[in-house]
């Protein structure tokens, strides 16, 4: 086991991944509010929306509503994601307001590839080189690496480490093609197969191949073991995590109807607060903060401490 990081990075996807599943339309007054909410919080990274077909992900109509109307707060990154070159330009459109950094998008399973974007590998990979050469022509770095479906698949089964690391091998292929310096690799549980050893295996053989690259989580609860994976990445010396405020969200391509979103924010901050590792972040603001996606939604969301408080709130109270 590596060391426990001092620190990490914490980069809320609440907004972005919350509301593009959500079944009813959501105003875009309600999305506003809940970003400007949490950049209260001391989060110094969210990602506000999607710039994707609203055919096929209509809770992101709204996108340049969205990233035209919050007010930017001073020490806080505010990003997007999109998948194409029509969603980068429509993107570029905000690049004052957001952080314009490129990643190479891949799955480590060719049946997720196809449901998810309705084109498999070889062809994703065609299409992430002509997107990396549009975030270059367009001064935008391309740094990162990530891995959808990197610990188990619901259209086709495990995941071997093998296939991890020949993914990112691909991604930092057409990395090298194009003289982009890759510095991070994110490994996304994306339907809620990874566990404790899942991440042991799958970080350590991407850390044993490439030592030099930083390595994220984005971790789903579908089965309940989040916080299990995320103290499994804690304890190889991880430090960037994705998380969901009120654990919003879930992907709509998952073919897992109504399964759990992203590991929750405020269940991660706990848990690195319990184990000395700092955030950064306002645990009892942001639990605040998931009361208020609570109600924009409408629904209760998986967040247990939005209903049992931090522990440092009874620690107050015995004081």
């Amino acid at each position: 086991m590596a060391d426990l990081p001092k620190t990490v990075d914490i980069f809320e996807e609440g907004p972005r991944e919350g509301f593009q599943i959500e079944p009813g339309p959501i105003p875009t007054a309600d999305k506003i509010a809940l970003i400007e909410a949490l950049s209260e919080t001391g989060l110094h990274h969210i990602q506000i929306c999607s710039f994707v077909n609203p055919r096929l992900v209509p809770g992101w109509a709204d996108a340049e509503a969205v990233a035209g109307g919050f007010t930017p707060r001073q020490g806080v990154e505010y990003a997007a994601l999109w998948f194409n070159e029509n969603g980068l330009n429509r993107a570029l459109a905000f690049r004052e307001r957001l952080s314009m950094v490129g990643s190479i998008s891949l799955a480590a399973s060719n049946a997720f590839t196809l449901k998810n974007l309705n084109r498999d590998h070889q062809a994703n990979l065609e299409a992430m080189r002509k997107q990396t050469a549009a975030h270059l022509r367009a001064g935008i770095p391309v740094t990162r690496v990530g891995v959808m479906a990197a610990f188990g698949c619901n259209y086709q089964g495990d995941i071997t480490p093998e296939q991890i690391v020949s993914t990112v091998a691909d991604g930092l292929a057409i990395a090298a093609e194009q003289d982009a310096r890759i510095t991070d690799v994110t490994l996304a549980d994306t339907m809620g197969w990874a566990t404790p050893i899942r991440i042991e295996r799958g970080v350590g053989a991407v850390r044993e191949r490439w030592p030099e690259l930083r390595i994220g989580l984005h971790l789903h609860d579908t089965r309940g073991l989040a916080v299990a994976n995320a103290h499994a990445g804690l304890r190889l010396g991880v430090q960037r995590f994705d998380a969901t405020v009120g654990g919003l969200g879930g992907c709509p391509f998952a073919g897992q109807k109504g399964a759990a979103g992203n590991i929750c924010t405020e269940e991660l901050v706990l848990l690195c607060e319990e184990m000395g590792i700092g955030t950064g972040i306002d645990l009892d603001a942001l639990i605040e903060v998931g009361r208020l996606a609570e109600r924009i939604v409408g629904h209760q969301l998986p967040s247990e401490l939005l209903r049992a408080n931090s522990l440092d709130a009874f620690r107050r109270k015995a004081a």
